[in-house]
Parts: C-alpha cells; structure tokens; sequence
C-alpha cells in the first residue's frame, strides 16, 4: 500500500515509452497490441487473469508463432502498399504498428501520413470533420515543407501538442481548490477522467523486471492511497531495486506511459515579511484525516490556530490544536481504527494503526505543511497529566524534517472508542524562518 498526496496529478505528463492494448481497430499490428502489452524489446509477456494485477515480465522468448506467420506476410508486401495501409490507421494503430519491426518503424514514421494526422487533430477549425486523403492535406499544408523535415518530425510534433493538450486540460480540472486543505477539489474526477494510474517495477538481481499494476485506490480530501496485491510477486529475497511509477494516459485511450512517481511538494512560495512577528504564529489552520480503506476515523478542521512568539521547545513552535485540560475540545475517533488489508482470498485489519493526512495552512490559505503517513497508536513511556482514570492511555506521533505531530489517546471502555484529549503540533523554527524571510 502506498499513499501520496492529491497534487502528485500536477507532476509532468512525459513522452511515449511504452504500448499498451487493446487498441481498437484493425490490422494485424494491432492484433499484436492486444497480445503483448508492452513495445517489443528482449521478450515481453502479459500475464492472464483479471484477479490479480497484472504483471509484464520482461526476458526469455514468448512471441507467438502465428504472429510471426501474418507478420512475415505483410513483410513481404511493397512498401508502397504498407504505407497506403498505414494511412488509414490512427495514432494508435500507427505507433503500434511502428513497433513490429525496423522496417514498420521506418515507414510508420512517414510525414504525409503524421500531417494527416496533426492537421486532423489540431486544425483551427473543425467544421469540417471529413478526413481528406493524404495527397489533399500535402496539398493543403504546403507551406509547411513537409518533404524538407526528417523522417517522424511531424509523429514527434503530433506527439508534444497531444502532451501539452492533456497537460493544459488537467491543469484546467484541478484549478478550483478546497479552502480547508489547500489542494485541488476535483482530484477524484481528474483521476477518473484522465485514467492516471500507478505500478511498481521490480527489478531482480538478475536483471529481469516486473511491472505490477495497481489493484485498487481510494481517493480522499488531501491522499490518495493505492494498493497492490496478488499471488504472481517474485521472491523479495531476489529483488535488487523497487520503483514506484504515475502511469498517464497520453492519447486518451488504451495507450499508457510510466513515469517516475514523486512525493508531492508544496508550491513554490516565496518569503513575505511578518506583518505581526511579535505575536508569533496566528489564523492557521489544519486540517487532519485519520484513515483506513475508505472508512474515516476522523475528518476535522480547526482554525483560528496561534501561538506566542516565545512558545519555541527544542528548536520547534508549539502549536495546540486540541487541549489536554479542556474537555469540550475532546473529539472521539469514530469506529474501530485498523489499517484494513485485503487480497482476492484473504482480508484482515492490523489493529491500531491508521493513515493519517495533515495540510496545515497559514493565515493566507497557503499550504505551509502537509504530509501523508501510515501512524502507529503506542502506549506512552510516560503517563500523561490527563484524565486517564478514564481507561488505557495511548500516544500517536508523527515526525519529519518539517515539524511533528503528536496525539494522546484515551480508551473508554463504556463505549468502546478511542478519545483524542490533546493534540499538538511541533513546527520547524528553521522551516518558518525560511517561510517568512525573517529571524523567528
């Protein structure tokens, strides 16, 4: 299980790397999309059954025979013929088609067959939705000195406009932003209507790969938390390297790339000066999910956050969010709180651990820190000063570069849930200072 946080959609949309099918239309290059799953290298292979993810192991020979058969069948065709073929395939079938061969790549990378395509897909107006044939739109687009650009010129620039499209589109999905947590609204249908994805790249000691797809993801306010499981992985005492991977859509259709996951970052923020340095800290607010599986333990804003200039522990700022003494700020934790796991046989809960999501913001609504983590309830070293003749006491903590989080427990055994009767926030000195451009 992973977790990442809502703005890992704004991260860059790469090139074409990899094919996936099935690709809808003819041809007997797209026969072969929907057979293997990924361009041709050193062996590819796609494993059956939908219950498990599915799995792409890269090494050894696994191409049919009877694809080899029809592919040397139209090998021998003129290439005059092929290209006339080619000319009625999509972008999809096209690059498909590309990857059967060096011959295919070669005469896939045609520029009267790529301008057809750009000028289809990109021309300023679309009254006309009849496609011309390929000797109208040369004829057309002249001025563009087709014949003088090399061979793909025209499949690369198709290629960077669909990118910047897609990338201009989902920009424009994720503009609205949630005033509790400071991050995109419409992240759940970006994900839906984008098709984006995540796998893991296994790589063993001996070089081969595997490629496992998510099996299933939950969407909340400020995560999004992936999981993967089945019975196909290799053994983990011959992995060498694990890669976690965004997969992105591209064409809007079968066709996927994997691009290389990061941790969500804050956006840029330049240093503003204090307007009231001497009170310290004041207007922030946090807002923090406790989670599992799709079930909410709790879901809470607090704002109007402050604190004095002077209240600094070990280098930190401590912010109280929930009082230890006060008793109408006691919030319960709703349900029994395990982080759920799950295969297509077997189900379980590891009891008293959680995901836990913070976005805390500043007095103007920016992001100031967020994180998403799996968190442990421990029983403390040390007794708390708070009502624990209410039942067992129990401590949560978070701690990172940034700051730290820290939540006290109480269980009531009359109602069988847990109690949050204090919880804190600890924030970097080192982090406001470089927030403010000052001295704090």
């Amino acid at each position: 299980m992973a977790t990442g946080r809502g703005r890992i959609l704004q991260q860059h949309w790469l090139g074409l790397q990899t094919l996936r099918g099935p690709s809808r239309g003819g041809g007997a290059a797209r026969g072969r999309a929907r057979t293997f799953g990924f361009r041709k290298g050193p062996g590819v292979k796609c494993s059956a059954g939908s219950a498990a993810p599915r799995c792409h192991a890269r090494g050894g020979r696994h191409w049919e025979s009877s694809f080899s058969c029809c592919s040397g069948v139209l090998d021998g065709m003129p290439s005059e013929i092929l290209l006339k073929i080619f000319s009625y395939l999509d972008a999809v079938s096209l690059l498909c088609a590309g990857c059967v061969s060096r011959r295919f790549y070669h005469l896939a990378n045609d520029n009267f067959i790529w301008i057809r395509i750009y000028s289809t897909a990109f021309s300023p107006t679309r009254s006309n939705w009849k496609v011309n044939s390929v000797e109208k739109i040369a004829v057309s687009v002249s001025f563009l000195s087709v014949q003088d650009k090399e061979a793909g010129y025209w499949k690369k620039e198709y290629i960077t406009k669909q990118i910047a499209s897609v990338k201009a589109a989902l920009a424009d999905i994720l503009k609205p932003v949630n005033p509790y947590t400071g991050l995109p609204v419409k992240t759940k249908e970006a994900l839906r209507m984008f098709g984006l994805g995540w796998a893991i790249i296994l790589k063993e000691k001996s070089g081969k790969e595997y490629i496992m797809e998510h099996v299933d993801l939950s969407v909340n306010d400020t995560s999004v938390t992936v999981i993967w499981y089945g019975k196909n992985w290799p053994c983990l005492a011959s992995l060498s390297t694990l890669d976690l991977c965004g997969v992105t859509p591209v064409f809007m259709d079968w066709y996927k790339t994997p691009t290389k996951h990061s941790p969500y970052e804050l956006p840029p923020h330049s240093p503003f000066l204090d307007d009231s340095p001497e009170y310290g800290l004041h207007g922030y607010q946090l807002h923090v999910d406790l989670h599992s599986g799709g079930i909410f333990y709790l879901c809470g804003t607090f704002r109007n956050l402050f604190t004095k200039k002077g209240n600094i522990e070990n280098g930190h700022v401590k912010l109280i969010v929930i009082h230890l003494k006060n008793n109408r700020e006691h919030l319960p934790l709703i349900g029994k709180v395990g982080l759920s796991w799950k295969t297509d046989i077997l189900d379980g809960c590891i009891k008293s651990c959680s995901m836990m999501d913070v976005t805390l913001l500043d007095e103007h609504g920016k992001p100031f820190w967020c994180f998403s983590s799996p968190v442990c309830m421990r029983s403390p070293a040390t007794p708390a000063d708070g009502p624990s003749f209410l039942g067992q006491t129990y401590s949560v903590d978070y701690v990172d570069a940034e700051g730290r989080v820290h939540v006290e427990l109480v269980w009531i055994r009359e109602t069988e849930e847990y109690l949050i009767v204090n919880l804190v926030l600890y924030l970097s000195v080192a982090k406001i200072n470089r927030w403010f451009g000052t001295e704090y």
